[in-house]
């Protein structure tokens, strides 16, 4: 989602397992589940083979564990230290997840799941060859079947993680507990911090002329004229959107006002009907059209297309020009670095700050030496505090380029946790141990109202939650 502001880019930490593909609602040939009681047969035998566990709505089968551990190996995990009690344990708690997430009144769409589909099968048809081998490494007869059973595991898994989500954004931590927290850990036990650096950018991007943009307007135009003649508009966007975070999923996104897209995107996705397409329109990141699946409430369901002006070589060579002409004045002292920041810098997100980039994973100004990005690690790693890189050109993955200048403005030396200085990192070591007590607390809470049943030898094991209620 490149187009989402950079200010809110902040990556969301998924708190009790590694997510990954579990198998969930493969019923054993001649065996009726309607509900989380399991049905006679005509003949009065009560059908279990292979079922071990039910979270209400939903059932897990023996196979759906030797699965998961398959899954994890092909994604390159090790599966040595995982016992099948420990998976089982993983796919109960998903159950619960998705289980409760039905009651919530949490709502996954039919075309969310296909847009998600089509993603993760283009991936596996890279990795495995073919499709037809694809249907093949999961046991089905045919592509239509494969289709159908991945849905079910798409729709759960995503069920899951929007439930998790619910429980995890519900917790707020004050300063207060953020204090009491730093003083419960011993000294010998405080986290210790690498290196960290404190960056400045200044960005000079090429001007596009107006007749460039206007063919990428009037190409737009042609794709809103076709799509409203019967052309598919997800088909459009997997060939011809330059979105790398939804072409992929035919341009689909689902948000609301309070979903950190820029301002003009969310402008113009509200102000549409359901079924309407917009004329094209800006963006830093280039011209888009939207198109507005479903309206539901204050929650929109769109695709888009994202096209963006080519620079020319001669904008390109003037815009080099520039930034060279800005760094000399830097050095020759005629200008401070903030302030050419401030006066001549094209990125509206720094210029107001000095150019002072802020870590999308924390929120401050530091950035971690050893968990940088590798490109970026690469230009700023052998700068001296205060000394300006040579003019770098830069490639957003929707090929837009653009030169900056780069400088560190400060270097922490590695050290202990200190509550003064990293105030912002142990607010989040807080915040997370809160959601952790926030996630056990659901669990024992949902694990008493919901219709549990563990089956056979499953039964013994010694499960972190409790699963069995004793």
């Amino acid at each position: 989602m490149k187009f989402i502001s950079n200010r809110f880019a902040l990556a969301f930490f998924l708190l009790v397992f590694t997510s990954f593909v579990t198998s969930a609602q493969e019923i054993i040939k001649d065996s009726v589940v309607s509900s989380p009681i399991i049905k006679k047969q005509s003949t009065g035998k009560l059908k279990i083979d292979g079922i071990i566990a039910t979270v209400g709505d939903y059932i897990i089968l023996d196979s759906d564990i030797d699965k998961s551990f398959l899954e994890i190996s092909a994604q390159g995990g090790s599966v040595k230290d995982i016992t099948r009690c420990q998976m089982l344990g993983k796919l109960l708690e998903d159950k619960l997840y998705a289980h409760q997430a039905v009651q919530d009144s949490i709502v996954v769409t039919d075309s969310e799941v296909k847009g998600m589909m089509e993603d993760r099968l283009r991936y596996m048809v890279e990795q495995i060859g073919s499709m037809e081998k694809v249907v093949q490494y999961y046991k089905k007869d045919s592509e239509e079947e494969f289709r159908s059973y991945f849905s079910d595991i798409l729709k759960e898994g995503r069920l899951t993680s929007e439930m998790q989500k619910k429980i995890v954004d519900a917790v707020e931590i004050t300063p207060e507990e953020v204090r009491n927290y730093f003083k419960t850990i011993p000294k010998n036990d405080l986290p210790f911090f690498g290196v960290e650096l404190e960056v400045a950018q200044i960005v000079v991007t090429p001007k596009v002329s107006a007749e460039d943009k206007q063919k990428v307007i009037d190409r737009l135009n042609g794709f809103k004229k076709e799509i409203e003649e019967g052309s598919s508009f997800s088909t459009k966007a997997v060939l011809y959107s330059q979105d790398p975070g939804s072409r992929a999923a035919g341009g689909y996104y689902k948000m609301n006002r309070k979903t950190p897209f820029v301002k003009e995107f969310k402008d113009v996705a509200f102000s549409l009907a359901e079924g309407e397409i917009s004329a094209p329109f800006e963006t830093d990141f280039g011209f888009h059209i939207i198109y507005v699946e479903k309206i539901k409430g204050q929650e929109i369901e769109l695709r888009h297309i994202l096209l963006a002006p080519v620079a020319t070589e001669a904008s390109l060579a003037e815009a080099k020009e520039k930034i060279t002409l800005i760094k000399k004045r830097i050095e020759d002292k005629e200008i401070t670095f903030a302030e050419a920041a401030r006066t001549l810098s094209d990125e509206k997100e720094t210029r107001a700050n000095g150019g002072a980039l802020i870590n999308p994973k924390t929120q401050d100004t530091r950035f971690e030496l050893t968990k940088m990005d590798p490109v970026f690690y690469s230009q700023v790693s052998n700068l001296k505090t205060n000394q300006i890189s040579e003019p770098i050109l830069d490639q957003t993955e929707e090929g837009k380029k653009k030169f900056k200048l780069i400088t560190v403005t400060n270097r922490i030396d590695e050290h202990a946790a200190d509550y003064a200085k990293d105030y912002i990192k142990i607010k989040d070591l807080a915040l997370k141990s809160k959601q952790i007590t926030a996630i056990g607390k659901w669990f024992d809470e949902k694990i008493k109202e919901t219709y549990i049943k563990i089956i056979g030898e499953y039964r013994d094991c010694d499960f972190t939650n409790n699963w069995l209620k004793k």
